[in-house]
């Protein structure tokens, strides 16, 4: 499976106080009109709200955000025990999944998630 990409995998350097380190090959927030309706793509972000309604049989609503915007993912409960310990313990994450609109409103359905926490430390960096 290919992941959308609007160019070639690339770490950004902080250079300037409105860049971050960001993953390879995520796309920002205020990109996610981009790509088609179900393309495979990457996002990353810090963890700003994690949902787990009790009428929703296990899904998991995160909100992740990055320097552009927020963006809404959705965790299935299969996606969810399998990536378990990012989900409730990641401060920053990288999901990679398919792109979902309905209307207005974009979603992005998990189908990895891996914790990036570890990058926070290099915001610090100069």
């Amino acid at each position: 499976m290919r992941v959308y990409s609007p160019a070639p995998g690339f770490l950004t350097p902080v250079t300037s106080p409105y860049q971050w380190p960001r993953p390879p090959s995520c796309l920002t927030a205020d990109r996610l009109h981009e790509p088609p309706q179900n393309a495979r793509i990457a996002v990353a972000g810090l963890v700003i709200l994690r949902q787990r309604p009790g009428t929703a049989k296990g899904v998991i609503f995160l909100t992740l955000e990055d320097e552009t915007g927020v963006v809404n993912v959705i965790v299935w409960r299969k996606m969810y025990e399998k990536f378990r310990r990012a989900v409730i313990a990641g401060r920053m994450l990288r999901v990679t999944g398919r792109i979902q609109r309905a209307h207005e409103v974009v979603h992005v359905i998990a189908e990895e998630i891996e914790d990036i926490s570890s990058m926070l430390d290099m915001l610090l960096e100069r």
